[in-house]
Parts: structure tokens; C-alpha cells; sequence
């Protein structure tokens, strides 16, 4: 991982990214001191797909009486 200060983003930011492009990170310096305020890395898109109805016929739900459970409803759950 590379440091940058940083007053150099801005004027490097086109080869900044280009470098992000390729997987390279960033740590961002800043002040007198040199502190290490934030990081700069690479896009990753989410590939991922979600499985719809993952519950499906797992739950149920009715809507009888006034929407209050008694005490031994709850211990059965």
C-alpha cells in the first residue's frame, strides 16, 4: 500500500485512479503531522444474487383476534 498526502490527490487524482483500476490501495495522509485520516481502495462490484423466498412455507402469519399473543403462545414460540 502506498501513502499519499493529502495535497497530492487532486493534482495525481487521473493516475490515482488509474491504479485504483488495477487493485492498488491508497492510505491518506494529512497535516503537519502526517496522520493517516483515510483510505482509498479499489470498486468491487457484488456479484452476489439473493435467493427469493428463502422462508418460503417456513413461516406463517394470522391476523386473529386483537394482535396480542398470551403468555403461553410466547412460550410456545
Amino acid at each position: 500500500m502506498e501513502t499519499l498526502l493529502s495535497t497530492q490527490i487532486t493534482p495525481n487524482f487521473s493516475k490515482i485512479a488509474a491504479s485504483l483500476q488495477k487493485g492498488k490501495r491508497f492510505g491518506i495522509l494529512y497535516g503537519k503531522t502526517k496522520k493517516p485520516v483515510a483510505m482509498l481502495v479499489p470498486f468491487e462490484e457484488k456479484t452476489k444474487s439473493r435467493k427469493i423466498g428463502i422462508l418460503e412455507g417456513k413461516a406463517s402469519f394470522s391476523e386473529q383476534g386483537n394482535g396480542r399473543i398470551t403468555e403461553e403462545e410466547f412460550l410456545s414460540l
